[in-house]
């Protein structure tokens, strides 16, 4: 036994995310991690989001691909969000075998599959093959918590009340996610309740935070499952920089306007930029649209403003008209990591998804927060009250945040003495953050237990 041992050098870890940027980014940074400790990784991904892939400096991180039953035009091109999940489980769970058949029958030893928390089917696939699985949560442990309430059947939707559970403060009902306190679309809501369908079945549980970004919920839930904290997965050159060529995500599926972002950047005073960034999904109504716009425009402050194509003709001619172009610069997307880290940026109005929370808190950047729905809500309690590192845009009996709340709060953040603190709270998280992933950190050691955990078997 010991021989064969022996003969079974690098384990061999499969990732498998959910086919979305904000999905793949950090998996993927997991999947960086670990090639550097000896691991070698492959990831499992859409032939449609393979397509897709503009760049990859991911060159040591091998590529499978699996139908989604949609391989021409991805999700798109489904009826619905609820059709596209239905036929992803259905058509994936099969690929996905198959996959691994293909693999083994090549000679190739899979020793875990790590699968986006979203795809509890994919546990399933894994032990039916004898593999060993880990789920990945891609929300905050906080976020996670409420879901799991709610699944349990602890928590009753919608919530109409404030709520206590453990490891979190007291929640007023519209601090939770969206899901919970209104009826969202039924297809997300089943598939973020169930997460923790099968999660007993999970070898490992791991999540994208760092312990004393949550300290306090990550304890209750180590009681439960085989936690492993692994993040912020950020590029290693904005933390501990103990991976050199490790500066992008790697993989982009929309395109940048780089250079022209940083060209304009270059020529502005330190601290004076507002950086305003939605991601990759949120959606804004245009009267949002249209306060956003105003708000920005009366605070007199350089904006830097991400509108994708598909949010562009929501911007109202007047604005585009009316706009001083030595103020604002509107892009279709950019390297927000380049962006956060630039010495002009003075705040970053964000909707609050958890990958771009963790990012502004690793920066150290303090926010101006402005959640859509899902988790941003709940992200923006945190990052005002908890973390302290910003404020939250008051939205009317409407839904709406006016542009003059909008530009009270910038100018709070740029000027006020809210911004003084939040950025000596973002100079503190920053730090630690950057001790979670470096030698010996906690994050660090949960990612050294992880391996260790794979080559024992």
């Amino acid at each position: 036994m010991a021989e064969q041992h022996n003969t079974k050098i690098t384990p061999h870890v499969l990732l498998f995310p959910f086919p979305s940027q904000s999905h793949m980014n950090p998996i993927i940074q997991f999947g960086k991690r670990l090639v550097s400790k000896g691991v070698k990784i492959t990831l499992v991904t859409t032939y449609f989001v393979s397509k897709s892939i503009l760049s990859s400096s991911t060159t040591t991180i091998d590529i499978e691909k699996i139908s989604d039953g949609f391989d021409e035009s991805g999700y798109t091109s489904a009826d619905s969000y609820e059709s596209y999940l239905k036929t992803f489980h259905e058509v994936g769970s099969k690929s996905l075998g198959d996959m691994i058949k293909k693999l083994q029958s090549e000679g190739t030893i899979i020793d875990a599959i790590i699968y986006d928390s979203l795809f509890t089917w994919a546990l399933d696939v894994a032990l039916e093959f004898g593999i060993k699985g880990g789920s990945f949560f891609t929300q905050a442990c906080s976020v996670n918590n409420i879901y799991y309430h709610v699944h349990k059947g602890l928590i009753s939707v919608p919530l109409r009340s404030s709520i206590s559970v453990p490891g979190l403060p007291l929640l007023e009902y519209w601090e939770t996610p969206s899901f919970v306190h209104s009826h969202g679309d039924p297809a997300w809501s089943k598939i973020l309740f169930n997460q923790f369908n099968n999660i007993v079945k999970a070898r490992w549980v791991l999540t994208n935070t760092f312990y004393k970004l949550e300290e306090e919920v990550i304890e209750w839930m180590k009681k439960m499952w085989p936690v492993k904290v692994i993040g912020p997965t950020l590029p290693s050159m904005y933390l501990d920089k103990r991976l050199e060529d490790d500066k992008d995500y790697g993989i982009n599926l929309l395109e940048t306007d780089h250079n022209v972002c940083m060209n304009w950047l270059n020529d502005k005073p330190k601290g004076s930029v507002v950086y305003v960034a939605f991601g990759s999904f949120a959606q804004l109504q245009h009267e949002q649209m249209e306060e956003l716009a105003w708000g920005l425009m009366n605070s007199n402050a350089n904006f830097l403003w991400v509108v994708r194509a598909d949010e562009e003709e929501r911007l109202s001619k007047g604005f585009k008209e009316n706009m001083k172009t030595e103020k604002g610069l509107i892009v279709s997307w950019c390297k927000q990591l380049d962006v956060l880290s630039h010495e002009s940026i003075g705040c970053f109005v964000t909707h609050c998804g958890f990958n771009s929370t963790l990012e502004t808190i690793s920066l150290g950047v303090p926010v101006v927060c402005m959640p859509q729905w899902t988790d941003q809500l709940t992200n923006a309690k945190w990052l005002e009250d908890i973390w302290s590192v910003g404020v939250r845009v008051k939205a009317d009996e409407k839904g709406i945040m006016r542009r003059d709340n909008i530009m009270s709060c910038i100018k709070e953040i740029i000027e006020g003495e809210r911004g003084k603190m939040a950025r000596m709270n973002g100079s503190k998280w920053k730090d630690l953050a950057k001790d979670a992933v470096g030698v010996g950190g906690s994050s660090d050691k949960d990612i050294d237990e992880f391996i260790s955990e794979l080559a024992r078997g």
